[in-house]
């Protein structure tokens, strides 16, 4: 073995002074004095006094754990919707529906496809094809005299309902006291999304959208317009969303129909109502739709991600494009400032307002699952309540049937027929079911309790055989969202003071305080 310089007392030990490193090797010197007199940052304490930071709500992951959706390679980007998830997505319809008398919308059912020419006559097929899913026809669909028609015809898969409207507007003679005609639609919609971008609920293929279109006279546009936010605002309240951007979307640089004059009447008509609204608003330069500009209501999901949700759309276009009219009123002899009305020249072309409140009630729904974060109320909850068994005594579980029949608003369901045979009756169409499930399983009264809170039931009610012959119920209520306000219409039921974590309460009375919960979107 060579030797070692300087002083080497083994082969694995290397001793340098700092007297020989200053003139024999002066970068070495300088790197010994640096680490002897350098110490590495010292990291900070970790605060152990604060919880660690909840990650953020995750509608898929909730939607597992919760047995609300799933996906499948067979259908990707139209996800399937479980019982409970189903019983949420009806829930928010229901909600829509009960809200349409006072908007004054009228519900339709429209075709999930039409041919070809429809698109090009609304300019979908020139503006939206990349979009759109197009399906072929399988041969003849009708025949003249001179021969077979229809070979092969193309179709699309409806993205929007708003040529489909346009057909039900036109397929009467409309006056000017019919206007605004306002459509409700709710009927599947397709488009065709890149792959990459689907995710869960919110960026789908196959979806619904609570779809409306008012066709009015260009007089009432400021009203129709305004009540539509009114409605938006309504209804974000009422389910707690919140706090939301106002958009204005204007005219696309290029891909758009009708004319810069008319784009910037529809503009200037969203700007006023905007104005008129007293909310704030901002402008997204270039976003509008092909057909016309709108208002697109934005909200942030638990990551601070932001969705469209509302949106309200003026469109001149499409009612010139498939000749839509209605006729004006007739000016009076003598009153030359109605004459100069336009809308008064006989016949005249209605203005079409788009309009959704939940946009897509697919990504509607997961922005909710993530803003409750499982925790849902009563209304919208997928399980509600959940009655449980004490014993397996037979009086006892007669009783618990008897009970949900009652809570669920089916306690008439039976009726006696041929002695004791049991048969089930129509129930009435306005009944407001309530969902209530029940556990009579002969497992420890303990672990049925402990399952139904980790399952996120909102109330436990328990049956015992001491509660037959009282006709009484032991009430819990977990998983709750304004508990204050929910506790004040229990008081009101029973007619007491404050009630306490476990409260007595007969079925009729458990159904009205459900009823109130139901009634107050609670």
């Amino acid at each position: 073995m060579a030797a070692l310089p300087w002083r080497v007392r083994s082969p694995r030990m290397l001793w340098i002074s700092s007297r020989h490193a200053h003139w024999r090797m002066p970068a070495f010197a300088s790197w010994m004095r640096a680490c002897s007199t350098s110490r590495p940052p010292r990291e900070p304490a970790l605060d152990t006094t604060k919880a660690p930071p909840k990650p953020a709500a995750d509608h898929r992951q909730l939607g597992t754990a919760q047995s609300l959706f799933t996906t499948s390679p067979y259908s990707p980007g139209s996800p399937l919707f479980l019982p409970n998830g189903a019983s949420m997505f009806n829930k928010l319809v229901s909600f829509l529906r009960a809200q349409y008398p006072q908007f004054g919308f009228r519900e339709v059912v429209t075709p999930t496809m039409y041919k070809k020419s429809l698109w090009q006559t609304s300019g979908h097929w020139d503006n939206y094809a990349e979009d759109m899913y197009e399906v072929r026809g399988r041969g003849a669909t009708g025949r003249t005299a001179g021969g077979e028609i229809g070979e092969d015809d193309e179709f699309g898969l409806k993205p929007m309902n708003c040529p489909g409207h346009c057909l039900l507007f036109a397929s009467e003679k409309r006056s000017y006291r019919d206007l605004p005609v306002r459509l409700a639609d709710f009927s599947a919609l397709h488009r065709n999304e890149v792959s990459g971008s689907l995710s869960g609920l919110t960026r789908v293929r196959r979806f619904h959208q609570d779809d409306g279109h008012i066709f009015c006279m260009p007089s009432q546009v400021q009203d129709e317009i305004r009540s539509t936010l009114e409605f938006v605002e309504l209804t974000y309240n009422t389910l707690g969303l919140g706090p939301y951007r106002l958009v204005l979307s204007t005219r696309p640089e290029d891909h758009y129909i009708g004319t810069r004059a008319e784009w910037d009447t529809a503009e200037a008509q969203l700007k006023s109502a905007l104005d008129a609204s007293g909310l704030e608003w901002e402008v997204n330069e270039g976003d509008g739709a092909f057909y016309g500009p709108k208002i697109d209501i934005i909200l942030k999901d638990s990551d601070g991600k932001e969705h469209q949700t509302a949106t309200v759309q003026l469109d001149f276009q499409l009612p010139q494009r498939f000749g839509l009219e209605y006729v004006s009123a007739t000016p009076e002899p003598g009153k030359g400032e109605e004459a100069s009305i336009p809308e008064q020249n006989d016949p005249t072309v209605p203005v079409i307002i788009h309009r959704a409140i939940f946009g897509s009630l697919e990504r509607f729904l997961a922005l909710l699952i993530e803003h409750y974060n499982g925790t849902y109320p009563f209304w919208l909850s997928p399980r509600p309540a959940m009655i449980i068994s004490v014993s397996q005594k037979l009086e006892e579980l007669e009783y618990i049937r008897d009970v949900a029949d009652i809570v669920r608003g089916t306690s008439n369901t039976f009726h006696q027929i041929e002695g004791s045979k049991r048969r089930r009756r129509a129930q009435p169409i306005l009944r407001n079911p309530i969902h209530v499930d029940v556990d009579t399983s002969n497992r420890p009264l303990g672990r049925k309790i402990r399952e139904a809170k980790l399952k996120g039931y909102n109330h436990i009610i328990i049956a015992g055989p001491k509660d037959v012959p009282q006709q009484s119920l032991d009430l819990e209520i977990h998983n709750q969202r304004n508990k204050v306000t929910v506790r004040d219409h229990l008081v009101q039921v029973l007619g007491n003071g404050t009630p306490e974590s476990h409260v007595k309460i007969t079925p009729a009375a458990l159904r009205l305080y459900f009823e109130k919960l139901v009634d107050n979107y609670l």
